[in-house]
Formats: C-alpha cells, structure tokens, sequence
C-alpha cells in the first residue's frame, strides 16, 4: 500500500525539495518502539532514519560497562551521519527513547544522493554541523554543570521533541546522564520546587520554559540557535510516495 505525502514531519526531508527527496529512492514508515536499536556500535549501518515522532538518545559505553548520552535525535534530524560523513560505522549507539515512527532509507540511495544533488549534500552536512555543536554542548555541559542544571537542559531538549509534558523515570534518567537515581530524584525536586517544573506519576511538566533555560546558564540555546542558522525555514509541502504498511514494522536489533 502507498500513499502520497503531503508533508513530512521530519525537519529534513520537509526541507527538500521534490527532486531530492525522489533521489532518497523507496521510503517507508516504520514503528520506533522504546530501547529498539536504530544503530549499533562498531557495525554498519543498515538503515537511515528521518524521525517523525518521538526521540533516540545516541549513547557511549563507558570504562565500566555502563552508557551515557552524547546525542538527541528527534524529528529534526536523521540517524546515519556516519554514511554523510563518507564512512560505514560509527563507535555509538543510536537507541530509540520515546516510541513514534520514522522514514526509513536505504543507505545505498542516501550515498548516491549525495553525490548527485549538492543542495541535498549542503542540507545533510548543515545537520552534521548542527548535531557536533549539540554533542559538544553536551560535553561541556557535562563537565561543568551542576547536575540539576543538566537534568533541566535535558527536559528543555527532550520537550523540543515530545511537547511540554512527557513520560519519564528516574532510572532513565540516571542511566542517561551517568548519575546515580537518587541525585537525579534530587535535581528534579529541586527543579519543582523552584516552580520550573511538575511531575506526577512518571510525568514531567515543564511549566516555566524560560526559567528552565536561564537555569541551565546558557548551556541550553547554542546548539538550538545553530541548527535554526544552518538549516532556515522549511520548504513547502511536497507530494512524495511512501510505503505505508498495513501495520507499522517494528525495528530491532
């Protein structure tokens, strides 16, 4: 079954134009389920995914078996920057966080659309910039923040991509920014008592976004103001086929 799209909801492709878009060859929606893994370490990657709802953390092992976040990804960028780069593998994970649907690409037309279309090639390689100021932010952010100033440049990107309420535990969390469970039930308290946010029941509320990210001390901001620069506004609606199945495919490794 098939379909024409009228719009994308992934910020990429809804900035190509209607040539580009067809040199990406057969695109389809896919589920992203929670902890599916998009990308595996130090493997090929196998599939290129255009986010449409919901977010994947880009993840690292670290010296004691544990994980840590570099990276979001969410409906404004793609998975793959490793095949943009001109490369096969990358040495991170890319794990799918809050469930949605992506469109999914062959990497052999992503690389073959590089090389034909500069205006496609310039797009990708402004996303890559915008995403290496977000993994650098990250790293600076997690060597010289508090960890309640983490924890809320953390909701603030998270709500980027899934709105000003979501779901979310503890345990995540800590996993995510390396921490310890209790010190992140801390900084969330702390952020609630501070009026910037509500939780309830595995939900966190954002209620004072300004007042988030004037905590954060400026680590929240740069990485959002480089990809506005680099990328501009959208293009307008495009009519492109997607493979829609009957019922979404789901994604695991």
């Amino acid at each position: 079954m098939s379909f024409l799209s009228p719009r994308f909801e992934n910020g990429l492709l809804s900035r190509l134009s209607g040539q580009d878009l067809a040199l990406l060859g057969p695109m389809e929606r896919v589920e992203l389920a929670p902890h599916n893994a998009l990308e595996v370490a130090n493997r090929s990657v196998e599939s290129i995914y255009f986010i449409e709802r919901g977010f994947a953390s880009v993840v690292a092992d670290d010296a004691d078996g544990g994980i840590i976040e570099v990276g979001l990804i969410g409906p404004e960028g793609m998975t793959g920057l490793a095949v943009v780069h001109g490369v096969e593998k990358t040495p991170f994970s890319t794990v799918v966080q809050g469930g949605g649907s992506a469109v999914r690409v062959d990497p052999g037309h992503l690389r073959a659309a590089l090389t034909d279309s500069p205006s496609l090639h310039q797009l990708f390689m402004r996303y890559a910039q915008a995403f290496a100021v977000q993994v650098a932010s990250t790293a600076s952010a997690n060597g010289r923040l508090l960890l309640e100033q983490r924890v809320a440049r953390w909701l603030l990107m998270v709500g980027d991509r899934l709105g000003e309420s979501f779901q979310i535990t503890h345990e995540f969390l800590s996993i995510m920014l390396a921490v310890r469970r209790a010190g992140v039930t801390r900084a969330l308290q702390d952020l609630e008592a501070r009026g910037l946010i509500r939780t309830m029941r595995g939900i966190v509320a954002i209620i004072d976004r300004n007042g988030l990210a004037e905590f954060t001390n400026g680590a929240y901001g740069l990485a959002e103001k480089e990809y506005a620069a680099l990328l501009g506004p959208e293009n307008e609606p495009q009519a492109v086929e997607v493979r829609e199945p009957k019922y979404y495919r789901k994604v695991s490794y």
